[in-house]
């Protein structure tokens, strides 16, 4: 069984849209394209309870894992979702192979002991092996503004774990708002996740929070990666 290219969207926010299209909405869109999207939601002591709402609801809709955590822990957190959405992903594909292959609703968790000890095992091979595209929209609003240098700490942690990883790696780097539009692309894709931490300190917040029109108008960067990877076929 292989899993294919993993895709996956790592938001970072506090949450607080104020403008635009839902941002709900627009990961349950990624997720028909067959991308993942994850949601960190970076708190303070003070924080607006629709804002941790929106966050949870996003990873809801976009099929993948959301944290709620302080800035001090936003580093641990970044590397542990980016590997536990990719094991929720493969097994996910485990799942439907298995429902076609029985013709029922049978999943991993109702097999035998044995057996999902030999899955779990082949299941975190392959997602070492995988290959990856992990595009990273990080909010830059006004209200981020604090929380920013703890979000450069920890997309440098990230970079670290990625790059020992066997499988290839592309990474995408987005904020948001951009400044002629609601997002824009900071890095293309490049398989030195270094870029990632590095582009950093040229970046300043201020604006509003456009979190739906920034996911769907960054989804177009898998498209275009998409249309790469079949002209180098």
């Amino acid at each position: 069984m292989k899993a294919g290219t993993i895709k996956q969207l790592l938001l970072l926010t506090d949450g607080c849209s104020n403008t635009g299209e839902d941002p709900v909405m627009m990961a349950a869109f990624a997720r028909r394209r067959g991308i993942t999207v994850n949601v960190i939601g970076i708190v303070d002591d003070i924080q607006n309870g629709a804002g941790l709402e929106e966050i949870n609801a996003i990873a809801t809709a976009g099929g993948g894992e959301s944290r709620i955590v302080k800035a001090a822990s936003l580093s641990e957190t970044v590397v542990n979702v980016t590997r536990q959405a990719m094991t929720g992903t493969i097994y996910s594909i485990i799942n439907e192979e298995l429902r076609g292959i029985l013709n029922k609703e049978t999943t991993v968790e109702s097999l035998p002991p044995e057996t999902r000890s030999e899955i779990a095992e082949k299941v975190e091979d392959i997602s070492e092996e995988a290959a990856l595209e992990l595009l990273v929209l990080t909010d830059m609003s006004a209200s981020m503004k604090l929380k920013l240098p703890a979000v450069k700490e920890a997309l440098y942690d990230l970079a670290v774990t990625m790059q020992s990883r066997i499988g290839p790696s592309s990474f995408s780097l987005w904020t948001f708002p951009g400044k002629y539009s609601a997002a824009e692309e900071r890095i293309g894709w490049t398989s030195d996740s270094k870029k990632l931490a590095d582009s950093f300190p040229h970046l300043v917040s201020g604006g509003i929070t456009p979190t739906g029109p920034a996911i769907r108008q960054s989804l177009s960067s898998f498209l275009e990666m998409d249309e790469y990877d079949e002209k180098t076929i």
